[in-house]
């Protein structure tokens, strides 16, 4: 990897990515390569918003390459409480480690706290704006189970505020991929993000829908977000879409057979539990992605942070 920090999905080129899945491959067959290879290294966690899989993947990743974790806690147990702002607070953080996670609910925030470090920064998603990790472990999934080139997939739910949605869509861009993005009116993709997108590839290959029948029996993969009821500055807002995308067995009537479907988790109503057990489902694979995804991507920041090159 050639970058000290990853904030954006944007950083990366297609050698970037196939760097990191091609890691990640290695450690997914054998973990015990890297078991002891960091065992010097701490990673220190600040998640500024709730996690259970990214943060969890992320401290399993450093103790599985023999390292340890710095966890800042709660924001109500921190020194944030007292009125610390995020640049002082990276820079303590940073005294204590070898590479830091972040989350937090401001967009732009990973951005800011980045200029203030010098050990590698990775941003764990800053509000509705990024969230480059996990484009890596969905990339990756997306390549074991469909292939990342002359792909077709739908990506459906909150676009707007969706910051994996953000991420993934730019990424998708450096491989042969027709995007279709299926929403309410109300939660399309942000005018910038289409723009960039327009501006990155072909733009015969990005479509908007409201509807996922017309472009169901096309799709290689469904990546589904929940509508995120936290964004919404208002309640009555979010009553007015949720529920308004859900995935059951009758949905999937007219799916290829090869369909493959994703979410980044937590669900709650947009994938009916009798997907679960079918063929079509990948979303619980694509969490258990994410250790040997963030152990590549450790591995080769903490190996170029440190001067190391592989043998």
């Amino acid at each position: 990897m050639r970058h000290d920090h990853l904030i954006t999905s944007k950083q990366l080129s297609r050698a970037d990515i196939e760097t990191v899945l091609d890691r990640a491959a290695e450690i997914d067959d054998d973990p015990s390569a890297v078991a002891d290879r960091h065992a010097e290294s701490l990673l220190g966690l600040l998640f500024f918003e709730p996690s259970t899989r990214t943060k969890m993947s992320f401290e399993t990743a450093m103790k599985r390459l023999g390292g340890d974790v710095v966890d800042m806690g709660s924001v109500e147990s921190s020194s944030v409480k007292k009125g610390e702002t995020l640049a002082d607070t990276v820079r303590v953080i940073e005294g204590y480690a070898d590479a830091l996670v972040l989350r937090h609910p401001k967009e732009g925030a990973a951005t800011m706290a980045s200029e203030f470090v010098d050990v590698p920064l990775l941003n764990a998603g800053d509000g509705a704006g990024q969230h480059p990790t996990q484009t890596l472990l969905d990339l990756y999934t997306i390549r074991e189970n469909a292939g990342l080139d002359d792909l077709t997939i739908g990506i459906m739910g909150d676009l707007k505020y969706g910051r994996t949605v953000h991420s993934l869509a730019y990424a998708l861009t450096n491989f042969d991929a027709r995007q279709h993005f299926i929403s309410p009116e109300s939660l399309q993709l942000p005018r910038e993000v289409v723009y960039d997108l327009h501006q990155e590839g072909d733009g015969a290959r990005i479509r908007e829908h409201d509807s996922l029948e017309e472009v169901l029996p096309s799709l290689d993969v469904l990546y589904v977000t929940r509508i995120q009821r936290e964004r919404f500055p208002d309640e009555d807002e979010y009553q007015k879409v949720a529920g308004q995308y859900q995935i059951d067995s009758e949905t999937l009537e007219a799916a290829s057979d090869d369909l493959t479907i994703m979410h980044p988790l937590p669900r709650v109503d947009e994938i009916a539990p009798e997907i679960d057990d079918t063929d079509y489902a990948a979303y619980f694979e694509q969490a258990h992605n994410g250790v040997p995804v963030r152990m590549a991507l450790l591995d080769l920041l903490l190996s170029a942070a440190g001067g190391e090159t592989d043998e």
